[in-house]
């Protein structure tokens, strides 16, 4: 039996883009061991000094449009939600009371990305879609909203700046575009050792003086 590595995958429902990477997650499970980890994606951002595609004017509608291209092309049902982006806090919050598995993360992106809903405004429904029943309260106990803004912290503090990130061998992978290269990294495990990707990483900035 072959020994998979760890590797952890730092998610917000928010994401059309961690959407698309999830449905394509099979590429890498053969190698990987995948933790699926709940943080805030704004909570990201900030930390950051970052913006989501959805707070730039000009970026917002081809952003969203290249989703819909992408989900064509890759052959993934994708339907946006009636408004976008949304608030987060309360569906992340129940998925890291649940320590929510992959089944349970599949449906919760499905729910807004296949139903095309806002789990705010449906949310007895959002919790019998992900196998909870009707009553489930959203999550306010203290050690519930820790352990997501520790989660957000853990995410940066691995290098992400956005999602979907795949962290793997302390090597942050930032995309939906990225699964390539993961697979190229683990069947290439020294290659950012190698010199143009070492100097890649520490290129000065002209615009520093």
């Amino acid at each position: 039996m072959t020994h998979k590595i760890p590797a952890t995958f730092y998610y917000d429902i928010v994401s059309p883009f961690a959407y698309l990477y999830i449905k394509q997650r099979q590429r890498l499970e053969a190698l990987l061991d995948i933790t699926p980890v709940p943080i805030l994606l704004g909570g990201l951002l900030r930390a950051a000094e970052n913006k989501g595609p959805g707070e730039i004017a000009a970026k917002r509608p081809h952003t969203y449009q290249f989703c819909v291209w992408q989900a064509e092309k890759l052959g993934i049902p994708f339907r946006f939600p009636a408004h976008h982006p949304f608030m987060t806090i309360a569906p992340q919050r129940l998925l890291v009371e649940q320590k929510a598995n992959w089944a349970m993360v599949d449906r919760a992106f499905d729910y807004v990305w296949l139903e095309g809903k806002d789990p705010n405004q449906s949310w007895s429904d959002f919790c019998v879609y992900i196998g909870l029943p009707a009553n489930t309260a959203k999550p306010d106990q203290p050690d519930v909203k820790a352990k997501l803004i520790n989660n957000t912290n853990q995410a940066k503090d691995a290098g992400a700046f956005g999602v979907p990130a795949l962290v793997v061998h302390g090597h942050c992978f930032w995309g939906v575009d990225t699964i390539d290269w993961v697979l190229d990294y683990l069947a290439r495990p020294s290659m950012f050792e190698e010199e143009q990707y070492a100097y890649a990483a520490n290129v000065p900035n002209g615009l520093i003086p």
